[in-house]
């Protein structure tokens, strides 16, 4: 029996920032260039996102915590991950190995695997001005993570200009920077 050939899957982790309730800019571009996108929200994400919405645009469960013994629904192998926007919590907490959550977890396991992934944060000036945070980003470039920030990229905004910045947020970026899912072997 001849088996239909597998799209490309991509996770979309989802982080608790005003540009979430817009992943609807990263899904429809995504599936237009072939990837099967799975969406994982933080589960502080959640409140941001209008979940329904975002599991009948990419035709899958959006799934923020682990699942329960017994509980269907595995979801398939990762060929790439995104991770916008991206908090300072999360990139902190993952650069320091924090595992407490299940979009947390997923980043611990599949990044030292090598499934390439990249990361467009949502920050203002002084949290980015933060030496924490060089370190925390300097620690995922080691281990292989495409962190979008700076120059030509994402450029933090000043404290409290935040909502300004929501319909600016430049998805697309970190979709390019994950490649082009029809130019991948996939295994």
């Amino acid at each position: 029996m001849i088996q239909p050939e597998r799209r490309p899957v991509l996770y979309a982790i989802v982080c608790a920032a005003g540009p979430a309730r817009h992943v609807h800019r990263l899904i429809q571009p995504a599936q237009e260039r072939g990837w099967d996108v799975w969406v994982i929200p933080t589960p502080a994400a959640v409140d941001f996102l209008d979940v329904l919405a975002v599991e009948e645009l990419s035709g899958h469960p959006a799934r923020s915590r682990h699942r329960q013994l017994g509980e269907p629904g595995t979801f398939p192998r990762a060929d790439a991950i995104i991770v916008a926007p991206a908090t300072y919590n999360t990139i902190n907490k993952w650069a320091h190995g924090t595992s407490d959550n299940y979009a947390l977890g997923l980043l611990a396991e599949l990044v030292p695997l090598g499934v390439p992934t990249a990361v467009l944060p949502f920050l203002n000036a002084a949290l980015a001005a933060n030496p924490v945070l060089a370190r925390s980003i300097a620690e995922l470039q080691l281990m292989g993570v495409r962190v979008l920030v700076g120059r030509g990229e994402f450029e933090p905004h000043q404290p409290g200009t935040g909502v300004e910045k929501i319909d600016s947020y430049p998805w697309h970026l970190v979709l390019d920077a994950v490649g082009d899912p029809r130019r991948r072997r996939i295994g």
